[in-house]
Parts: C-alpha cells; structure tokens; sequence
C-alpha cells in the first residue's frame, strides 16, 4: 500500500493535483452558483461581459 499524503499540496502533476483540482472547482461552481441566485442574473451578465 502507499503512504503517500494525496492531500498535501506539493506543485506538478502529482495525486493530490487531483484533489486540489476537484475541491477548488467544486468551490468555484458553488460560487457561481450563489452569485446567480442572489443577484438573478447569469455570471457573465453580474459581471458586466455581456
């Protein structure tokens, strides 16, 4: 078995990138998500691109 940390943030393609990856777009997909809600409009559209 490997006792590699995959939560430990070390730069490069590594385990735990993957981890980070996930969790940071999951945060960001959350984000943009409330900011549609509460605002009632798109995120480009709160933002002012379109």
């Amino acid at each position: 078995m490997n006792n590699e940390n995959r939560n430990e943030f070390k730069p490069g393609f590594t385990p735990g990138a993957e981890n980070w990856n996930g969790r940071l777009a999951m945060i960001g997909f959350a984000a943009a998500l409330i900011i549609e809600l509460v605002s009632g409009e798109g995120l480009l559209h709160f933002w002012g691109l379109m």
